[in-house]
């Protein structure tokens, strides 16, 4: 198996995050976690269960139209089963949000909904505190679902900085929070997975150790893929998939080495696009993969 060293990053302005997701929790109704549908546990912050307390809770597994469709609904069945709502969505496509109001109204807040009708103030405003690690698509939802550009959307780490409240119609507020990831990677199985899907600067990691290990994943789950996409087979070393990878499409340096750097870019380009097809890299712990 390839080796990589340990993944640890955290900006400053994260801790901050947290003190703000704690003191403003009071605030709203509900917290509403965006998460890589690709990479639902890993993308899902452990210290959300501490940070957020007893407040009522949805998963949105965005990305879902780049994710195993059969996986996803293993995902959403199992945090369903865990006491939570969840839902599918592709921020990209739009496929999904309609869904997203009547599960806040239906089912994550019921309860509350239930209260406000009996006391004839159902019409009162619902504000939901969004959250999610960096690139898991929580701006974009946002401004999909405001039919805006009110949120900060960018295609990597750490772009959202401050809170932003952002009104919808039907007497929803979304509280943009920033993309916060944790303190210490104590799971390096979940690190090396937000490293593959970019919600980790690639700038602090070893590109071509991490492109090994996304191969190695690859070559056991999705080995068609790879013979899709680069025409190679998946026998060998992460390391090895990696030249095979880069000679198939001619990266090539003086006396026929394969420029590996450039292979394991165009290999984690093309993975974070989708261009290697519907993949999911992890599964519920009975559904191991």
């Amino acid at each position: 198996m390839s080796e990589m060293a340990d993944i640890q990053w955290f900006p400053g302005h994260m801790a901050k995050t947290r003190r703000m997701i704690q003191s403003n929790l009071s605030l709203v109704d509900g917290v509403v976690e965006i998460l890589d549908a690709r990479i639902p546990e890993s993308s899902r912050n452990p210290e959300m269960d501490r940070l957020v307390k007893g407040k009522p809770r949805m998963f949105v597994l965005n990305k879902a139209d780049m994710a195993d469709d059969n996986a996803t609904v293993k995902w959403l069945n199992y945090y369903k089963s865990k006491g939570f709502t969840a839902i599918k969505i592709s921020c990209k496509s739009g496929n999904g949000l309609k869904n997203f109001l009547p599960a806040v109204k239906e089912q994550m807040l019921s309860e509350l909904m239930a209260r406000r009708r009996e006391k004839g103030i159902e019409n009162a405003p619902l504000r939901l505190m969004i959250v999610g690690i960096p690139n898991a698509g929580k701006s974009t939802f946002i401004n999909r679902m405001a039919k805006s550009k009110k949120a900060k959307a960018e295609d990597r780490p750490g772009v959202t900085r401050t809170k932003q409240l952002v009104k919808l119609g039907d007497n929803v507020e979304m509280l943009d929070m920033p993309g916060v990831l944790w303190p210490k990677f104590e799971d390096q199985s979940a690190a090396r997975k937000l490293a593959f899907t970019g919600a980790v600067k690639d700038d602090i990691l070893d590109i071509e150790a991490l492109a090994s290990l996304l191969l190695e994943n690859l070559a056991v789950n999705y080995p068609d893929s790879l013979m899709e996409r680069y025409k190679i087979d998946s026998e060998g070393t992460g390391f090895e998939l990696l030249e095979k990878l880069g000679r198939k499409r001619g990266m090539l340096i003086s006396g026929g080495e394969v420029n590996t750097e450039r292979a394991a870019i165009t290999l984690l380009d093309e993975f974070r696009s989708g261009k290697l097809g519907n993949i999911t890299l992890e599964l519920p712990a009975e559904d191991k993969i």
